[in-house]
């Protein structure tokens, strides 16, 4: 009997990130709809303290995803979860688009590559 060591296999970073796309694309699709109707935090606090009657209407509120519905679709359900989709795509493209432009630009303590020691020379 040899005692060999067990290798594990590597997950390919795409599978990873195509797993959460799926998860964040369900919970905003799908999920979203059985949330809670109640007022959020800040919108209780005002209505429990007597203020909400002074809040002023948002500025984005002619916007397609405003009040997480989506403008022109009849459906609530449909509204809201076309609403989470959006913003979960935007998000997640902002965030990537970022990742990307910061990965690419290159560290000021970095080493030169083996290559460009050559040239340099």
């Amino acid at each position: 009997m040899s005692a060999e060591p067990r290798t594990r296999r590597s997950v390919p970073v795409r599978w990873i990130a195509a797993g959460i796309l799926a998860v964040a694309l369900v919970l905003a699709g799908i999920v979203s709809y059985y949330a809670s109707s109640s007022p959020d935090g800040l919108n209780r606090v005002a209505q429990d303290k007597g203020f909400s009657d002074t809040a002023k209407a948002p500025g984005t509120g002619e916007s397609p995803l405003s009040g997480y519905t989506s403008s022109g679709v009849d459906n609530s359900r449909l509204s809201g979860g076309l609403a989470g989709v959006v913003g979960v795509l935007v998000v997640l493209t902002l965030a990537g688009g970022l990742t990307y432009v910061v990965r690419r630009r290159p560290r000021p303590d970095a080493d030169p590559e083996p290559g460009d020691r050559q040239k340099a020379a």
